[in-house]
Parts: structure tokens; C-alpha cells; sequence
């Protein structure tokens, strides 16, 4: 039966994709092959789950402050700090016996009510400690060509140290200059009021002019450069 390892090479920007992906390079290696005849692997339907160990890293400052959501005053990450599940990915891996390298089609978003986005958001520089946890259905032919069927074992797994600005990439690339707002109903529906009876165009016009009533354009210093 084939025992498959998993390494991860690098990660890129999907372009002309429909939603914001990023492909994680991906390399499978059949152990078993180097001991003996190596068994065909006709296809591997591969699920992938990835987890953030935000406890791998360390932090500065700026960073902890936009953190706070997450978890909370520094003096307290001690215990706050955690792994955060991130997303699941999954990619058919075509035949192959010895090695196969494939691209990882891994889903992003930028809504900020994930989790993981307000996380990579934060963060400056720097990488993100990833753990990818693989399972699937394995489908493979022996020396007298019949076709079996096994499982990717749970604990197959591969670490990965996302660069921060290839994630920024994939945001600007996706969404530049934007951001995603989510706010309840009837909040929204205040807000299109205002817009109307004000004759703004747009939802920036619309908060501009509310942060400017307000007189808080000026009030919060931003540290952080625009991308």
C-alpha cells in the first residue's frame, strides 16, 4: 500500500481566478517506491485542513494591538493565544508512482468576520505558522495491475510558513484598495437613509461624512502604511 509524505514548497497569488485563492505548492512522495517496485497511483482525491499555530510566532507591538480582538490584552495571551482553524482545501492529484507535485488551490477571503482574516490583517511582516493536516481516498493499482483502495492516514501532515506579504498580495491583488464591511440591518438601513437624503453616491461618501460630523477624522493615528 502506498505511503504517501507531503511537503510544502512554496505559495503563489492564483491570477484570473474567479475567487481569491492561493496556491500552495505541493509535493507528494510515495516512500514506499525507493523500497521496492513502486505501486501506480492511478488518482488521490486529497482533502486538506489548515490551521493557523499563531503561537509559533512572536509579536510586536502594533501587531498585539490589532490582535486584541482575538485575544485579548498581551498580559493575558498566555492562555487567549490558540490555534484557529483557517480553511479546507481539496485537489485531485493525477497518476504518478514515485513524486507528484501539484498546485494546492487554497479559498481566501477578506470578510472580516473570519477569524483568520482579521488575523493575517494584523500581522506586519513576517510569516504565518501554518499546519496543513491531509486526508483522502487513494485509489492504486499493485504489481498484478488490480485496482485498491485506501485512506491517507490522519496524521499526515506538512508545516508551512506562509510569507505575510505574499497574503497581502493576494489581497490587493483581489481586492484593491477595498475592504469588507458587515453591519446589522437595520444599521444598513440608517445609513442608505443618510446616503439618500443627503445625495452621496457612494458608501465612502457616506462615511466620510459621517466620520467628519463626528470630528473624528483626525481623532486615531494610523501607524500602518497603506499597502
Amino acid at each position: 500500500m502506498p505511503e504517501l509524505d507531503f511537503v510544502v514548497e512554496g505559495a503563489e497569488v492564483a491570477l484570473h481566478s474567479v475567487s481569491p485563492l492561493l496556491l500552495f505548492k505541493l509535493r507528494l512522495t510515495n516512500t514506499q517506491a525507493a523500497a521496492r517496485a513502486p505501486e501506480e497511483i492511478a488518482s488521490l482525491a486529497l482533502q486538506c485542513q489548515i490551521q493557523i499555530e499563531a503561537t509559533r510566532r512572536s509579536y510586536q507591538p502594533a501587531d498585539q494591538a490589532r490582535l486584541a480582538e482575538l485575544f485579548g490584552v498581551p498580559s493575558r495571551w498566555g492562555q487567549t493565544v490558540r490555534t484557529l482553524l483557517w480553511t479546507h482545501a481539496n485537489a485531485a492529484v493525477p497518476p504518478f508512482s514515485d513524486t507528484c507535485s501539484i498546485d494546492l488551490p487554497v479559498p481566501c477571503t477578506f470578510d472580516f468576520n473570519v477569524a483568520a482574516a482579521k488575523y493575517f490583517d494584523a500581522l506586519e511582516d513576517g510569516e504565518i505558522p501554518l499546519m496543513l493536516q491531509f486526508s483522502g481516498t487513494i485509489f492504486y493499482r499493485e504489481s498484478d495491475g488490480r485496482l485498491q483502495v485506501a485512506r491517507v492516514p490522519w496524521h499526515k501532515e506538512a508545516a508551512f510558513r506562509l510569507p505575510v506579504a505574499t497574503w497581502r498580495a493576494m489581497r490587493d491583488y483581489y481586492y484593491p484598495n477595498g475592504a469588507w464591511l458587515c453591519v446589522q440591518r437595520d444599521v444598513f438601513e440608517r445609513m442608505e437613509r443618510y446616503r439618500i437624503e443627503h445625495g452621496l453616491t457612494g458608501w465612502d461618501d457616506s462615511l466620510m461624512a459621517l466620520l467628519d460630523r463626528a470630528g473624528t477624522a483626525h481623532a486615531i493615528p494610523v501607524s500602518r502604511e497603506a499597502s
